[in-house]
């Protein structure tokens, strides 16, 4: 049989969902396969029109899935969604607390409506004294301890990208396969939650356990005392920089021995990591002389040459042209509405050594609308009726295909 990374092929997912952590769930089970229906209000998610640091979530976080533009505060499009989740396997939400329960479609009446449906909550906070907050990736970050540990003392810094949205989204698609498993035994489906705040507690975990093993708190990333003596950023010729890293005896050995630097590979004193980080003000200044004699480039082949651990610094833009990226398959290339063509990463994986591929580029607003009408059963003149009085919403008529095989 042929590789095929569409694992979950027959999946069908509803998606009631807006910015980064609903979408990325939804991401992830439509870069495997599954039949992800993106259920938009009329005029579109709001998402959609974000500019600066928002204007990537669309394209981003919504390849791989239907778009149907209904009004779900009509009759007519409340039932069409019934009808789609009526028969189908995952719901995926990340709507403010209640909010859904208000237009009937909490978990208690459509697990009624479906019991053998999978109903995921993307939400701020888990069950407790929070979970009525509003939350955001940077709330979580800031209240989670991220943004403490990246920024400098005393200035708090969140990531450079939405990360805690992304985990988020990835732990609440980890908790539908899971369910779906369970449901293969049980017939029933399960409700599912996922949040901004513990996902954050979660990636901080490492540091909380280590103040609970050593009694020490952790100190920001910045102020750290590296667990290595040569772990750090260097600057190289032409205003370039690089990571190094030198995490074990042996790759202290291979390091002096490459660069001649014979008197630390003959010191005893230095062949224990332990004592090297000891000596790292010694260590660092003689390293930082010698690395600003390369270049990026020359540098970062000799490290590869030697299996030492490097990292040449680059800025997101600079990743398109990334020959590993490129010629590896980690770039999809796609269309995407008003924007043009595009390449962006794909989900970082393979199956039998293929990587889920793109199969619908990022739809416009209702580009499926007519399509999943049809399945529904409607008739090309019911559909015309619900569009004249503004029901539904469907793609401009002069706009090309958006199917990307």
């Amino acid at each position: 049989m042929a590789a095929d990374a569409k694992l979950l092929k027959g999946l069908k997912v509803i998606e009631f969902t807006h910015m980064v952590m609903g979408p990325a769930a939804g991401l992830v089970l439509a870069d495997l396969g599954a039949d992800v229906i993106k259920v938009e209000p009329v005029g579109g998610d709001k998402t959609r029109r974000l500019r600066g640091s928002g204007a990537g979530y669309f394209p981003m976080y919504n390849r791989n899935k239907k778009s149907l533009s209904i009004d779900l505060k009509s009759p007519e499009g409340k039932k069409i969604a019934q009808d789609l989740i009526a028969d189908a396997d995952v719901f995926i939400e990340n709507f403010r607390p209640g909010a859904l329960d208000k237009l009937g479609f909490g978990y208690d009446e459509l697990s009624k409506l479906n019991p053998r449906l999978i109903y995921c909550s993307e939400k701020g906070f888990l069950e407790g004294p929070y979970q009525n907050r509003t939350a955001l990736d940077e709330v979580a970050q800031m209240m989670g301890g991220l943004a403490y540990m990246t920024g400098p003392p005393g200035r708090p810094l969140r990531a450079g990208a939405s990360v805690i949205d992304v985990a988020g989204g990835m732990f609440g698609a980890i908790g539908v396969l899971a369910a779906l498993q369970d449901r293969q035994t049980t017939g029933e489906g399960r409700q599912i939650s996922a949040s901004l705040y513990e996902t954050c507690v979660f990636l901080v975990g490492q540091h909380m356990a280590q103040y609970a093993v050593t009694g020490s708190a952790a100190a920001p990333m910045p102020a750290r005392v590296s667990a290595w003596a040569v772990y750090d950023v260097f600057d190289v010729r032409d205003d370039e920089k690089i990571f190094v890293g030198v995490v074990s005896d042996g790759q202290w050995q291979t390091l002096c021995q490459a660069f001649e630097l014979n008197d630390w590979a003959s010191d005893t004193t230095l062949a224990e990591n332990n004592e090297r980080v000891a000596r790292r003000d010694e260590i660092l200044p003689r390293l930082r002389a010698l690395f600003a004699e390369f270049s990026q480039a020359e540098l970062a082949s000799k490290l590869e040459a030697l299996g030492l651990p490097f990292a040449p610094i680059k800025r997101p833009e600079d990743l398109f042209e990334d020959e590993h990226l490129v010629e590896g398959g980690g770039l999809l290339d796609m269309t995407i509405p008003d924007g043009g063509d595009i390449a962006l990463p794909a989900m970082p994986l393979s199956v039998d050594g293929v990587k889920p591929g793109l199969s619908i580029n990022p739809p416009e607003i209702g580009h499926h609308t007519d399509e999943i009408l049809q399945g529904l059963g409607f008739s090309q003149a019911d559909i015309d009726d619900l569009a004249k009085r503004g029901l539904v919403q469907r793609r401009a008529a002069n706009t090309s295909a958006y199917a990307a095989e």
